[in-house]
């Protein structure tokens, strides 16, 4: 029987509708272990808010008027300094006679114990600079990462990081390692770092803590 027009049109085509039905059958991404896009369902842990903390070291509050901050990252060395930060709330400056004022600017350093919800700070207790005693302790180094990480990977996980940490102030990409400041971390969020990019190539600053650590 002669084959009809149409019966060798489907002869060559079949072939070729193979080829592309295999092609599309697997439309699997292979992902670095290390990603936290949003198809990557191992990002960062969520804290558990509000949380009682304290501040890790002496925090500058600053009141320009409007209301008091409470610094939790750089300070510009000027008279009066300048900074801002999370709202300080249940703050009275009549409670706290150790501070400075100039004009309507009032600031002071103090050592503080509140509850954090994220957004602000609700003192609960604050020691001035002039009566906190500093606790000589030497300051648990984390060991560099072994084997060392490249500069350029490290450059990008500090940049990965500035997107996804809860409460990232800055990252900042050293010779070994990357340095995070963020407002808090209750320990779990240095252990997804951990997890995530090997111990000792992440290390988080927090400038809060939890009230009993």
């Amino acid at each position: 029987m002669t084959p009809t027009l149409a019966s060798l049109r489907l002869l060559v085509l079949a072939p070729l509708l193979l080829a592309l039905t295999a092609c599309g059958g697997d439309d699997t991404v292979a992902r670095d272990p290390g990603s936290t896009d949003p198809a990557d369902p191992a990002g960062p842990p969520a804290l558990v808010l509000p949380a009682d903390v304290r501040t890790a070291n002496l925090a500058m509050v600053m009141d320009t008027g409007k209301g008091p901050e409470v610094c939790l990252g750089p300070i510009a060395e000027s008279w009066p300094p300048q900074c801002s930060g999370p709202a300080l709330l249940d703050w009275d400056w009549s409670a706290q006679e150790m501070h400075e004022r100039q004009g309507r600017t009032r600031w002071g350093s103090f050592a503080i114990t509140g509850s954090w919800d994220g957004k602000a700070l609700a003192a609960t207790d604050a020691i001035p600079a002039a009566l906190y005693d500093v606790m000589a302790q030497e300051p648990s180094t984390p060991p560099d990462p072994d084997p060392p990480v490249p500069a350029g990977e490290l450059r990008r996980i500090a940049e990965e990081l500035q997107e996804v940490l809860p409460g990232v102030q800055g990252t900042y990409a050293a010779e070994t390692h990357v340095l995070a400041d963020v407002f808090y971390d209750d320990g779990s969020l240095q252990e997804w770092a951990d997890a995530t990019y090997g111990e000792g190539v992440v290390r988080l600053l927090a400038a809060m803590v939890p009230a009993t650590s």
